[in-house]
C-alpha cells in the first residue's frame, strides 16, 4: 500500500505522522519505523489546495513546494505578515533551543504551546499577550533590545541537543532574559504581560536519549530507504538508530511530497544521502 506523509504534528504533547486522506499515527519511543520513497516528489500545493500542475520538486528542499505554490502559500502567512486582520490573540515568547541561543516569536493563544514544540523548543516561556500586529512590533522591539533572533537554523538546534544543559540552568537562561524583557519601556502599553511559567519540553521529546549524532539525511530518492528505531523527536525531526548502529537525524519535512511504502516491501532499495559526521563533531549539521 502507498501513503502520502503530510509531515510531522504534535498532538496532544506527543510526536504524530499524519497522512493524506486524514490518517494519523503516533509515533513512540523506542518503536522500529521504516518506509521506501517511490517514483518522484511532487509539490504539495498550497493552503489546502493541490498543486495544479503536480510539480516534480527537489528531494531535498523541505518545503516541498514549486515555486508559484510556496508563493501562494506565504501570501496570507502570519510570518509574511500577509495577514493584519487576524482577530485572533496572540502571545510574545521566549524560545530556548540550547546555551546562548534563545528566539523571541509570536503564536496564536489558541495554538497553546504546539507552535514551540514544532520548532523544537526545548524551554520556554511567555511575555506577553494581545492583537497580532502589536505581539509582531513587540518581537521586533525586544528581538533589537535583547540581542535575540527571530529565527534559529535547524542545524543549530539540532546540534544543541546533545549535552544540554540541566533543566534549572536552562530555565535559569530564559528566566534571565525575561527579566531583562521586562525592563524594555513601551512595548507592555500595547501589550498585557504575562507572568513568567517555564516549560521545558526535554522529556517530551525524548532527549535525554540523544548522546550523539552521527549523521543527518539529507535527502530521499527513488527507491530510498529510511529504517531505524526512534529515540527521540524535537520540532520536525526523528531521531534513529539504523540498523548498523548509527545515530541519525532525519526531517520529515523531507518525506512530505514522496509516496511512501512500508519499508522492505518490492525489491528495490537505495541508500539515501546521509551527512555523515566526524566523531565529536555537532556543527553543520546540514
Amino acid at each position: 500500500m502507498v501513503w502520502r506523509c503530510g509531515g510531522l504534528r504534535w498532538t496532544g504533547g506527543e510526536p504524530v505522522l499524519v497522512w493524506e486522506g486524514g490518517r494519523a499515527g503516533a509515533l513512540g519511543y523506542g518503536r522500529e519505523i521504516g518506509f521506501r520513497a517511490v517514483g518522484e516528489r511532487r509539490c504539495v500545493g498550497a493552503r489546502g489546495n493541490p498543486c495544479p500542475a503536480r510539480a516534480v520538486v527537489s528531494g531535498r528542499g523541505t518545503g516541498a513546494r514549486c515555486g508559484e505554490c510556496a508563493r501562494l502559500d506565504r501570501v496570507h502567512s502570519v510570518a509574511a505578515d500577509g495577514a493584519p486582520d487576524d482577530a485572533r490573540v496572540y502571545r510574545v515568547y521566549l524560545a530556548w533551543f540550547g546555551v546562548g541561543m534563545v528566539k523571541v516569536g509570536i503564536t496564536a493563544e489558541e495554538r497553546g504551546g504546539a507552535r514551540l514544540r514544532e520548532q523544537g523548543a526545548v524551554t520556554y516561556g511567555w511575555l506577553g499577550r494581545g492583537p497580532l500586529m502589536a505581539a509582531r512590533r513587540t518581537e521586533e522591539v525586544l528581538g533589537t533590545a535583547l540581542g535575540v533572533p527571530d529565527r534559529i537554523p535547524y542545524a543549530a538546534k539540532r546540534a544543541a541537543r546533545v549535552g544540554l544543559p540541566g533543566e534549572a540552568e536552562r530555565a535559569a537562561e530564559v528566566a534571565a532574559l525575561y527579566g531583562r524583557a521586562m525592563a524594555v519601556p513601551g512595548w507592555a502599553d500595547t501589550l498585557e504581560p504575562v507572568d513568567l511559567r517555564v516549560v521545558d519540553h526535554a522529556e517530551v521529546f525524548g532527549l535525554g536519549r540523544v548522546d550523539r549524532i552521527d549523521g543527518v539525511v539529507t535527502a530521499l530518492v527513488d527507491g530510498g530507504c529510511v529504517r531505524g528505531t526512534l529515540t527521540a523527536a524535537a520540532g520536525p525531526d526523528l531521531h534513529l538508530v539504523d540498523p548498523g548502529g548509527r545515530a541519525l537525524v532525519l526531517d520529515t519535512r523531507l518525506i512530505t511530497g514522496w509516496e511512501l511504502v512500508a519499508a522492505g516491501s518490492g525489491t528495490v532499495t537505495t541508500t539515501v544521502p546521509v551527512t555523515v559526521l566526524p566523531p565529536g563533531a555537532q556543527a553543520g549539521l546540514f
